[in-house]
């Protein structure tokens, strides 16, 4: 897998207690974002869901659960443990209680369909909150890596209702990437389109992590 210390040394400090395939996965695209850039996320789905037997849309909605559950406690967290300014702890608020919504709509999408939703991971953050700046740094990793994760996996999407669901949840994560862009004083929206890779940095970021099913 990609070193992502030099990148982004905060995704170092992010440590899930119990791995499953869903938390496997997001770790791998968080660290393969932060060495190639957030728009690594889309090929790199597409790719680990088109090489790995797979139960359709019910392992893709789990691995959007997984993503939603983990900036759900990002954000439930940093209100508790970081000293925020008050638009940065509005904002948080804000985005968390989103984030906790995309949760709970999963979550029953997925029992409505018959299976089982994943459990939500024990994560720590340890130093990721330790202070406003390294808050906003992973914050706009994983808003960024959100919306890209998201575009990567509509494709695979086999319900024509379920693409409509996703649709509506990736346009308020881009709403939220671009507003946790720019209270960190970076440009909300930098290219007119995502950057694409190549196919040798899709196999080498992707290589780590596709060979575990």
């Amino acid at each position: 897998m990609a070193d992502t210390t030099k990148v982004a040394p905060e995704l170092d400090r992010i440590e899930f207690e119990a791995i499953d395939r869903s938390s496997f996965l997001l770790k791998g695209i968080l660290a393969a974002s932060a060495a190639y850039g957030a728009f690594a996320a889309g090929p790199l789905l597409r790719k680990a869901f088109a090489q790995t037997e797979s139960d359709g849309d019910i392992e893709i909605l789990n691995f959007a659960l997984t993503l939603e559950f983990l900036e759900a406690t990002f954000y439930e967290l940093a209100q508790k443990q970081t000293r925020l300014s008050d638009e940065v702890d509005a904002l948080a608020k804000l985005v968390g209680g989103h984030e906790r919504e995309h949760v709970e709509a999963l979550t029953q999408t997925i029992e409505d369909l018959g299976g089982k939703p994943v459990k939500e991971p024990r994560v720590d953050f340890a130093e990721a909150l330790s202070n406003e700046q390294m808050f906003l740094s992973l914050a706009v990793t994983l808003e960024d890596t959100g919306v890209s994760a998201y575009n990567g996996v509509a494709p695979q999407i086999e319900s024509k209702e379920l693409l409509a669901t996703a649709g509506t949840i990736v346009q308020i994560e881009a709403r939220h990437a671009s507003a946790i862009r720019f209270v960190a004083d970076e440009v909300p929206a930098p290219d007119a389109f995502d950057p694409t890779l190549t196919v040798e940095e899709v196999n080498t970021a992707a290589a780590a992590f596709l060979e575990r099913k």
